[in-house]
C-alpha cells in the first residue's frame, strides 16, 4: 500500500501545478498529461477499494483528495468531447476556404504519404511545419496545384512551408520572439469582398531538451491575439502550438481574440504522438473568429511523422460580423504585456 499511497499523493499534487503560474517546462507538464492523469486516478482510487482493509483520516484524505483532482481535470477536458455544447453553428455561407495542416516531422522521409494525403484531400491551403530543405524539395512535386508558396526552410526544426491554389495577400514571415522560429501570416480572399486573415504558429515548447520555460511560446501566442485585437476581418489561426487548449495562456488567448475552438463539443483531436495511442495530445489546433465556423475537420492518416495532420474546412458566415477585440480586465492586460516581455528577455538572453 506504500506505493498506492506514494503515487497517490504525486497524483494529487501534479495536475495543480500549472495553477501556480510557474512557466518552468517541471510545472506546464501536468496540463499535457491530464487524461492519462485522470485514468490513473481512478486506477489508484480501485486499488484502494481492493487492497485496503482498515480506514483511518490519512486513506480518507488521500481519497477525497483523488477524488477532487479528478473533478477539477474533468472540467478542463470535458469542454473538448461531445458531452459539451458545440461553439461554431453552422450558418449560411458565402465563401469557404480548406486547409491542410500538418507537423512533417523534419526527419520523416515517407514524402510520398503526405503527398498522397494532399492530393486526396484537395484542399485550399497547406501549411507544413518542421519542414527542411528536403522535405521543401519534396513538395516541388505539389506545385503545379499549389503555386502560391511562402517557403520558410529551417533546420532546426521549426522551418515552415505554405502552400495555396490562389495567390495570398500581405504575405509577411515573422520571427515575433526567437529568431529561428518563424511564423506565417497572410490574408486569403474568401470571395470578392471578404478576407480572411490566417496565423500560421509553430511556438517551441517548454521541455528538456528545447526551452526550459514556456515564456517564448507564452510571448508568441500574445503577441498574434494583440496582432488580431486590432483586426476587424475574419481571423484564423492554426498550427502546432506545442500547448494544450486548456492552459492558462491559450484559454487568455482566446479571451482576447474572442476566438474559438471548432474542437468543443466535437472532441479533442489529439494528434501527437502518432505512434502511441496511450500518450497522444491534442496539440495542434485551430481558431476561429465567431463569424466562421468549421464544417469537415478531421485527423489524417499517419504519414511517418510523429504528429497527425488535420484537414478543416473553413467557412464564413454570411452577414456576420467580425469582432475580434475581446475584453480583458487590468490584471489580464497586465498579464498579457508581462507574458510578451517576459518571453522577449527569455530569447535574447537565448541569443547572447
Amino acid at each position: 500500500m506504500i506505493v498506492i499511497y506514494i503515487l497517490s499523493i504525486i497524483f494529487i499534487i501534479t495536475p495543480f501545478l500549472p495553477a501556480t503560474g510557474f512557466k518552468h517546462w517541471f510545472f506546464r507538464t501536468a496540463d499535457f498529461v491530464r487524461l492519462q492523469s485522470i485514468a490513473i486516478e481512478i486506477i489508484l482510487l480501485i486499488l484502494f477499494f481492493i487492497f485496503e482493509e482498515q480506514y483511518h483520516w490519512f486513506q480518507y484524505v488521500l481519497i477525497a483528495g483523488l477524488l477532487m483532482a479528478i473533478v477539477y481535470q474533468l472540467k478542463k477536458v470535458i469542454p473538448y468531447t461531445k458531452l459539451a455544447k458545440r461553439l461554431d453553428h453552422s450558418s449560411e455561407s458565402d465563401g469557404m476556404v480548406s486547409i491542410l495542416a500538418a507537423n512533417v516531422l523534419q526527419t520523416n522521409s515517407q514524402y510520398d504519404k503526405l503527398i498522397a494525403i494532399i492530393n486526396k484531400n484537395n484542399p485550399d491551403l497547406v501549411l507544413t511545419m518542421e519542414s527542411n530543405k528536403d522535405w521543401e524539395n519534396a513538395l516541388t512535386a505539389i506545385e503545379e496545384t499549389y503555386p502560391y508558396t511562402v517557403k520558410v526552410p529551417m533546420e532546426n526544426l521549426y522551418g515552415m512551408h505554405l502552400y495555396s491554389k490562389n495567390r495570398l495577400k500581405n504575405v509577411s514571415t515573422q520571427f515575433q520572439v526567437e529568431d529561428d522560429v518563424p511564423s506565417i501570416y497572410f490574408d486569403y480572399a474568401i470571395n470578392n469582398e471578404v478576407d480572411v486573415f490566417f496565423g500560421c504558429l509553430h511556438p517551441a515548447p517548454p521541455s528538456p531538451t528545447e526551452n526550459d520555460t514556456s515564456k517564448e511560446q507564452d510571448a508568441e501566442l500574445m503577441l498574434t491575439g494583440k496582432y488580431i485585437r486590432d483586426l476587424d476581418k475574419p481571423c484564423v489561426v492554426c498550427g502546432d502550438m506545442n500547448d494544450v487548449v486548456w492552459s492558462r495562456t491559450t484559454r487568455l488567448f482566446k479571451k482576447m481574440t474572442k476566438m474559438i475552438d471548432p474542437r468543443v463539443g466535437r472532441g479533442m483531436y489529439p494528434t501527437f504522438h502518432a505512434s502511441y495511442r496511450l500518450m497522444r495530445f491534442p496539440l495542434d489546433h485551430l481558431f476561429i473568429t465567431k463569424d466562421l465556423y468549421v464544417g469537415k475537420m478531421y485527423r489524417t492518416k499517419p504519414f511517418g511523422s510523429d504528429h497527425f495532420g488535420v484537414y478543416y474546412e473553413i467557412y464564413h458566415k454570411k452577414e456576420e460580423q467580425s469582432k475580434t477585440n475581446g475584453k480583458l480586465n487590468g490584471e489580464e492586460k497586465e498579464d498579457v504585456n508581462e507574458k510578451i516581455e517576459e518571453g522577449k528577455e527569455k530569447a535574447s538572453e537565448n541569443d547572447n
